[in-house]
């Protein structure tokens, strides 16, 4: 059963929802759908009180360090935290309470996949405590991963190959589809399929959700995969769906069967 997953999305320091293929290091402003008046911790403690494990906090760039351990100190070891994660780092932010580290853009100096950053990062947190993000945008063919938020297209496909060969070091795989971030206009149903089908580990798509029907729809085409509803969501400006609904929708499938924990490897 497909579970809704939550979000911190930070920008500068400050709880926002941004336009994914809108994000450049040129200094132009990225458009921005949402800016919250609540700090990062508001929205942690909401995720507590409504017991929904393993979302996740998401540094968009430099000035977000003080509001992501403000978030991860009002859920310990309830949340994720991705955004400059490297083998360096990552204990640090797991003793900041961080269930577990995030990392895509770090994987791939060059923009090509570098497989001993992957085995040290592995060894420094442990494959039950790594997400690997593979978060990517729509070339011909398919789909490639994007790196440094999404301005940077590698070589890396989004396949079955590769989806295999990261679950070897992964509890958890974190899926943005660039392309449709932040837009409202649906999810990439092709995309969703073949994540479920090609995926053998948990898997969390984000990108384009607009309602509690989405995630009906990826139910129905890829069962064992979780949603993230960002920028339709009403706590953070949109006019889609509640957040309400979505923590319905969650206690639901906690009662209908066994919810498993996110990341949990028998799903």
């Amino acid at each position: 059963m497909s579970l809704f997953r939550p979000c911190i999305d930070l920008h500068a320091g400050v709880v926002k929802q941004i336009v994914g293929g809108t994000l450049r290091d040129d200094g132009t402003a990225p458009r921005e759908n949402f800016v919250a008046s609540q700090p990062p911790e508001h929205f942690a403690a909401l995720y507590r009180r409504d017991g929904l494990r393993g979302g996740h906090v998401i540094k968009l760039g430099p000035g977000n360090e003080a509001a992501a351990r403000a978030a991860l100190a009002a859920w310990p070891d309830g949340l994720h935290i991705g955004g400059g994660i490297d083998a360096a780092n990552a204990k640090d932010w797991i003793a900041a309470g961080a269930e577990k580290v995030i990392v895509t853009s770090w994987l791939f100096p060059d923009a090509r996949f570098a497989p001993e950053r992957l085995q040290a990062l592995t060894a420094a947190v442990g494959r039950e405590r790594l997400v690997i993000d593979l978060s990517c945008r729509r070339k011909a063919g398919g789909w490639m991963v994007a790196i440094d938020r999404w301005q940077r297209v590698t070589g890396f496909a989004v396949d079955e190959a590769n989806l295999t060969r990261m679950a070897s070091a992964c509890s958890e795989l974190l899926i943005h589809a660039a392309d449709v971030e932040g837009l409202c206009n649906g999810i990439d149903e092709e995309l969703v399929e073949r994540l479920g089908r090609w995926s053998p580990i948990p898997v969390t798509y984000a990108g384009g959700a607009r309602s509690v029907a989405d995630l009906a729809l990826v139910e129905r085409l890829a069962p064992r995969l979780d949603v993230t509803i960002g920028s339709a969501l009403d706590i953070f400006g949109g006019s889609g769906v509640t957040y309400a609904d979505c923590v319905a929708w969650n206690r639901v499938r906690s009662v209908v069967g066994a919810e498993p924990r996110p990341g949990d490897a028998s799903r």
